[in-house]
């Protein structure tokens, strides 16, 4: 899906939090508590000129090479990255674009010592992972995104604790925002990527969603991950297509020129709107036309965010 040499561009980049976030202090985030408890998480590594106070001895003794002992208490920031793999994102590679991107911004965040999670949502939650920072956990991350951006899932594509054996009740963008909300530790970073495509006359419900991810002291950023060339200027030629709803599978056969007007003037509002509400609850609003590609997209995020 990426490669290395992909991942290693974004290595000079932070990505830091823009609100006070409930987690622990090493210099990159503001933290409003102190006092939690460690937990070992794995060993890496001795590097030169570091301090010797969390060598572990014994281990040394055992193999005469130097390692670190880390801890979860390491972990500044906890980062939600939320993906929506509904059958609309697999339309010209929105997915993948969204599976890219994450993979490089997991690669950023654990390089910082945060503590990250993927959830990948449908009509359900496919796949929600724990938060952590270990480098077991990161490779995890990489192959749950490869395999969602090759159309597969991780395991039985359940949520953490579900039964396998019930598939869970088919549910709207908002509903499973709402439950993600609930679900997620106040005062975290959430990056969301989704075409935010569901009942358009439902609008305000699923703005409402968006102000609860915010109600609870969050940090969000949204990726609006569309096609702009087919999705939002409509760019068909002149002559009778068949249409499929990738949601429903209902077909309809049309001239685009003949709705092409009413179409864009849809699509602009509920961008527009969409915009204004992301502005209102301050959420993060990134417009992620896929045909720009990730790379030129997360990169300019990055740098305006760093400012």
């Amino acid at each position: 899906m990426i490669t290395n040499q992909e991942l290693e561009k974004f290595s000079p980049f932070e990505l830091l939090a823009h609100q006070v976030v409930e987690g622990f202090i090493t210099g990159l985030h503001k933290s409003p508590f102190h006092g939690f408890s460690v937990e070992f998480a794995e060993h890496r590594l001795y590097n030169t000129g570091e301090s010797t106070r969390h060598i572990d001895w014994k281990l040394y003794g055992k193999t005469d090479k130097l390692f670190i002992k880390r801890y979860e208490e390491e972990t500044n920031l906890r980062c939600y990255i939320v993906i929506d793999c509904s059958r609309s994102m697999h339309f010209e590679q929105k997915l993948d674009f969204a599976c890219k991107a994450a993979a490089c911004l997991v690669h950023i965040i654990t390089q910082q010592r945060d503590a990250v999670g993927l959830t990948f949502f449908s009509d359900h939650i496919e796949l929600q992972t724990e938060l952590k920072s270990t480098v077991s956990h990161q490779k995890f991350l990489y192959q749950s995104l490869e395999n969602f951006a090759n159309g597969g899932n991780v395991g039985d594509g359940n949520p953490v604790g579900a039964n396998p054996r019930v598939r869970p009740p088919q549910q709207t963008i908002p509903q499973l925002l709402h439950e993600l909300a609930e679900q997620i530790h106040k005062r975290s970073l959430v990056i969301i990527f989704s075409d935010m495509f569901d009942d358009f006359s439902q609008t305000e419900i699923l703005f409402s969603a968006l102000q609860h991810l915010k109600f609870k002291q969050n940090d969000v950023i949204l990726f609006h991950t569309t096609a702009k060339n087919k999705e939002l200027d409509f760019d068909y030629s002149n002559r009778p297509h068949r249409f499929i709803d990738l949601e429903s599978q209902a077909e309809l056969k049309i001239n685009p020129i003949d709705v092409k007007e009413a179409y864009i003037q849809a699509i602009q509002q509920f961008q527009r709107e969409l915009k204004f509400r992301c502005q209102q609850y301050r959420v993060d609003y990134v417009n992620a036309d896929v045909d720009e590609g990730y790379y030129p997209i997360l990169r300019a995020f990055l740098e305006r965010r760093r400012k």
